[in-house]
């Protein structure tokens, strides 16, 4: 199938590395499906990519809500007929360490991040599912097109004291990745994540603006600076694409060297 007939869902593709991806995926030649909770940027950002040209839809939609969820899939087919690649982006995080963080924020963090995640990949994969089955594909052929890739973080593997959550969630994503890589084998869709270090998007910007902070990141990354959005939304090109036909089940991780480093930099 050419480039041109294949449909990407971008959750939280409104903003930051979602938006990256977008973008990214659209220059591939896909059609995309922004699916985000900010409608003024999001249906923005499907106009830059080519509403009018039937290239691009914005969908309303907080993951967190099955009826939503469900909503963004029927849209999905009525508009664009198919599904081909999932990047399940949609993430929030909430300050709070053992000590001080409330059952609410917890809960709030899982509900989107993991819960979400679970909600849009299930009805993603099963809409993949019956695609290959009507179209009688064959797994070998099926790999090359069809892709989920979950958006995890170093914080998967490291942890910060007061983004319990976050840490927690991520964590579960990889595993998340991992048994949803294995279950989809059989039909050809590979499942996949993307583990980004540091980024510079909007939950950055306070540590950007503020020297000692900005130092202290950077004496963690070998690579001694930030990523950008593009950066990470080239990783999930890579797995979207053929290139990547026999890659499944992982995390590839845009950290900037982050969780090879056992010590600190030294400082310029």
């Amino acid at each position: 199938m050419p480039a041109h007939d294949r449909v990407a869902i971008i959750t939280g593709g409104a903003n930051g590395i979602g938006k990256a991806c977008a973008r990214r995926l659209a220059e591939d030649g896909l059609r995309v499906v922004i699916a985000d909770r900010d409608e003024t940027a999001g249906k923005e950002l499907a106009g830059e990519l080519g509403a009018a040209r039937e290239r691009a839809l914005f969908v309303a939609c907080n993951v967190a809500d099955r009826l939503a969820v469900n909503n963004l899939l029927s849209e999905t087919r009525a508009v664009f007929g198919r599904l081909d690649v999932l990047v399940n982006n949609a993430g929030m995080v909430a300050r709070g360490d053992i000590l001080t963080l409330s059952e609410q924020d917890f809960d709030k963090v899982l509900g989107v991040n993991l819960r979400g995640g679970f909600l849009v990949a299930r009805a993603a994969a099963k809409q993949m599912v019956e695609q290959i089955e009507a179209a009688g594909e064959r797994p070998d052929d099926a790999r090359r097109r069809y892709a989920i890739i979950n958006m995890s973080s170093v914080n998967a593997v490291v942890a910060i004291a007061d983004q319990l959550a976050y840490c927690a969630s991520k964590g579960a994503i990889n595993q998340m990745t991992k048994s949803m890589a294995l279950a989809l084998a059989p039909y050809g869709v590979r499942v996949n994540a993307v583990g980004p270090g540091s980024v510079n998007t909007d939950v950055l910007k306070a540590v950007a603006e503020d020297r000692a902070a900005m130092d202290r990141l950077l004496s963690r990354t070998p690579l001694r600076r930030i990523a950008d959005p593009d950066e990470i939304a080239a990783v999930v090109s890579f797995l979207a694409s053929r290139d990547a036909s026999y890659v499944t089940g992982t995390c590839l991780y845009a950290d900037g060297g982050r969780l090879a480093l056992n010590y600190v930099v030294d400082s310029d």
